[in-house]
């Protein structure tokens, strides 16, 4: 069977989707209905901004979204999910790809998201880093024993890379202990603050009220979802993790294992640079093929 997957925050590039603006009528046409949408001109950020805008979460999560959306109508009837998954941000726009919610309410949904993070991440600073050479149950653990701050796993991205996230003291307290046990590298991020983590919470509680008044359908195929890595058709189900999902890890690895289990054997990358999950896939289990739009 076959899967669509989307990218989140770090798939960001300058020039992200000018092609298709320039070559596509209909392309032309959804990055407009965006700029509006949002009342800013998006699209003049994604095609000619810098890395630091392009870093911006309040740019980085509708941009993403926007490239993966406009890629996947592009495809026209060669776009045929048997399944979906998008990682952290990237559900947002699966779930709009298999229709389980329409364009511009997952446009003002993703915006809402942005803003609601970014205000969370003003509040207290805090980050992510990247433990690289660990087994997953080591990190939980040591993870655990850190009860003076908040630091907990965050993106579980493939067996041996999991990233977590909290304080800034936290984040150095477990970077210490996880180098001295054994871990090849602990590499801080460069992000705006503590995604996926108990941090996140005042955002959580914002975009709870904007979920559940979106108005969701059931999609076209299952979505396997970060909070359980379980397949969902049920609109409840959907919103419910999804209020879930900011501060609860991204169960990347656990979903592609999963998906792997269920006959998922074809990645179809949509959205943004179009290799970051599919590397991630090959890490994860290295008999899946995998491809982008």
């Amino acid at each position: 069977m076959k899967a669509y997957v989307f990218p989140g925050q770090g798939a960001q590039f300058t020039g992200m989707g000018q092609d298709l603006y320039n070559d596509s009528a209909s392309a032309k046409a959804l990055f407009e209905e965006a700029n509006d949408i949002l009342g800013f001109r998006l699209s003049d950020v994604m095609f000619t901004g810098d890395d630091q805008e392009l870093k911006e979460t309040k740019i980085t999560q509708p941009a993403i979204f926007l490239h993966s959306i406009v890629k996947v109508k592009e495809a026209g009837s060669d776009f045929a999910p048997e399944g979906v998954a998008g990682h952290s941000l990237g559900e947002f726009s699966a779930l709009v790809a298999a229709g389980a919610m329409d364009f511009a309410d997952g446009l003002k949904l993703v915006h809402a998201r942005a803003m609601a993070m970014q205000e969370a991440c003003e509040m207290q600073k805090s980050t992510m880093a990247a433990v690289i050479g660990l087994e997953d149950k080591v990190v939980e653990d040591i993870l655990a024993n850190i009860s003076e701050e908040i630091v907990v796993p965050a993106n579980y991205n493939s067996p041996g890379q999991l990233v977590i996230s909290g304080s800034i003291p936290g984040i150095e307290a477990a970077s210490a202990q996880l180098q001295e046990a054994g871990a090849k590298k602990v590499v801080t991020l460069a992000v705006g603050g503590a995604f996926h983590s108990p941090l996140m919470q005042p955002a959580q509680d914002k975009l709870a009220a904007a979920i559940e008044a979106t108005n969701f359908h059931s999609p076209r195929c299952p979505i396997y979802q970060n909070v359980d890595a379980l397949p969902h058709t049920d609109p409840e189900e959907i919103k419910a993790n999804l209020v879930k999902q900011l501060t609860a890890p991204v169960r990347w690895t656990q979903t592609v294992q999963n998906m792997a289990a269920d006959g998922y054997a074809e990645f179809i990358e949509a959205g943004g640079k179009g290799s970051v999950l599919r590397g991630l896939i090959r890490r994860i289990d290295r008999k899946l093929a995998s491809d982008s739009l």
